[in-house]
């Protein structure tokens, strides 16, 4: 990667920006973007001139082909975008939160892909970053298995169609990030953490983890169509 441009999409804390720090490391630069501008361009100051923040709001169509124009051409696109809708029973998730929840996500994801590819290197890659509930069959997650479930389906038809350009994903487990950390997310990031427990590798993981599977992807000439399971073995109790 030394050298390539890498644009994150949601690149501002958890595994988002882990994968700038990585990237960073191994010498790429890197454009971190967010909805708060202050966050984004704390996150890129703490990585020195190789990384630069901006801010925009990704559900702004419009706002994304302006972001696009203006950063040029570039090497590689990742989606670490995360949604908060669509979780809970399956009898009580509402229509309106699970239709939030593609619209905060995988709706994201593909105006994101779509526009970027404009400027897109073509020898280049697009990382998805989707989540174990996608094949994990949890009861209650049946609406975000849908959601990343879309997400992931795109990855083998996108980079049968979009080649040379590389397309993957990455699906992590239960990360530890600030996502899980908001008011009124205690007690389900406790459940969680307890599920992560009932798992292979025993414990939750941490964004570091999940960026160097990203990592390997972008560095990888020869993946495409590929999705990593990054989860701690979730998938598979």
């Amino acid at each position: 990667m030394q050298g390539q441009k890498i644009i994150i999409a949601g690149g501002t804390s958890g595994i988002g920006l882990a994968t700038a720090r990585l990237a960073v490391q191994q010498g790429a630069k890197v454009v971190i973007t967010g909805r708060d501008a202050d966050k984004a361009q704390q996150a890129a100051a703490s990585m020195g001139q190789a990384a630069q923040g901006t801010a925009f709001d990704a559900a702004d169509s419009s706002a994304v082909r302006t972001f696009f124009d203006g950063a040029g051409p570039f090497d590689h696109l990742v989606l670490a975008l995360s949604g908060g809708k669509g979780a809970g029973a399956f009898t009580s998730v509402s229509e309106h939160d699970l239709r939030e929840g593609f619209n905060g996500k995988f709706f994201l994801h593909w105006t994101l892909a779509r526009v970027g590819l404009k400027t897109l290197n073509k020898t280049g890659s697009i990382t998805f970053i989707t989540a174990a509930s996608a094949r994990a069959g949890k009861p209650g997650t049946a609406g975000l298995a849908a959601i990343n479930g879309a997400i992931q389906a795109l990855v083998k038809p996108l980079a049968a169609e979009l080649k040379p350009v590389r397309v993957n994903a990455v699906s992590p487990g239960i990360i530890e990030t600030p996502w899980w950390n908001r008011p009124g997310q205690e007690e389900q990031f406790a459940a969680l953490k307890r599920m992560a427990a009932d798992t292979p590798a025993g414990r939750a993981g941490r964004p570091e983890e999940v960026a160097m599977a990203i990592c390997f992807l972008i560095g990888n000439d020869f993946m495409t169509g590929a999705v990593i399971d990054c989860d701690g073995g979730i998938r598979v109790k």
